[in-house]
């Protein structure tokens, strides 16, 4: 329904959002290869993708796809997506939200934020459906964290988006991301989780909302919220003085 093109939000901590920038070209990269190498992207969703079933022991992922220990899953398939669409959204939410909450938290704290909110993503997942032998790909549990930063960082920031797909609107942040985490949970009951994993976007959203007074600057308020610093008091001990000659 709404498409995010860029906000009005001008980075003033960082010079350049380079981890944002490296997610996304690294993202690009991996699922270039994988269209290259693995038509269709099942060898590597079997063996990256984070799969519930394996994770909590029910079955066991075929020796010919086990690469990686099971615990590094919870990152790996952050990078895996099913088509250009899937990849496309994702970055397209990253390139335009991302940048101000790396500006908020800083280049390391920011990787790790992003990380701990797709792992969420797929530790929600996992519990939902504890026995689902179909691997969970996608960065949208992460992607979900950072757009929740975002608006508990600059809910008043202005946001341009095509609405409907093709008129350009400007709009509050915290109308328009409100609207995209509210429909999040609406969905899951409405939906379940046939195709979409919701659950996972559940989980990035509640790890970045729990996560983000943690990890941002202490100098960054929450919600835009102005910093008031207290006015200085002038003391004069000179006692008996006329205050009004200014002696």
């Amino acid at each position: 329904m709404f498409i995010p093109l860029y906000d009005a939000n001008r980075l003033k901590h960082v010079r350049l959002q380079y981890v944002t920038l490296s997610l996304i070209v690294l993202n690009a990269v991996i699922f270039g290869l994988v269209a290259l190498f693995d038509y269709g992207g099942q060898a590597a969703s079997v063996a990256f993708g984070y799969i519930p079933a394996v994770a909590h022991e029910l079955v066991v992922r075929p020796p010919q796809y086990d690469y990686i220990p099971e615990g590094y899953t919870y990152i790996t398939y952050t990078f895996l997506h099913g088509d250009i669409y899937h990849l496309g959204g994702n970055m397209l939410f990253l390139w335009v939200f991302g940048d101000n909450v790396e500006d908020a938290m800083g280049h390391r704290k920011f990787l790790i934020f992003y990380f701990l909110c797709g792992a969420a993503g797929a530790f929600l997942h996992g519990l939902v459906f504890a026995d689902s032998q179909g691997p969970l790909i996608g960065a949208s549990g992460a992607i979900f964290g950072v757009v929740t930063a975002y608006l508990m960082l600059h809910p008043r920031v202005w946001v341009w988006v095509f609405a409907f797909g093709r008129i350009p609107l400007p709009l509050p942040a915290v109308y328009l991301l409100a609207l995209w985490i509210a429909e999040q949970f609406l969905l899951v009951f409405v939906h379940g989780d046939e195709r979409i994993s919701w659950s996972a976007h559940i989980g990035g959203i509640i790890a970045g909302a729990l996560l983000v007074g943690i990890f941002k600057r202490r100098s960054i308020p929450l919600f835009d919220r102005p910093v008031a610093s207290p006015k200085a008091v002038v003391v004069d001990n000179q006692l008996g003085k006329d205050p009004s000659r200014g002696q």
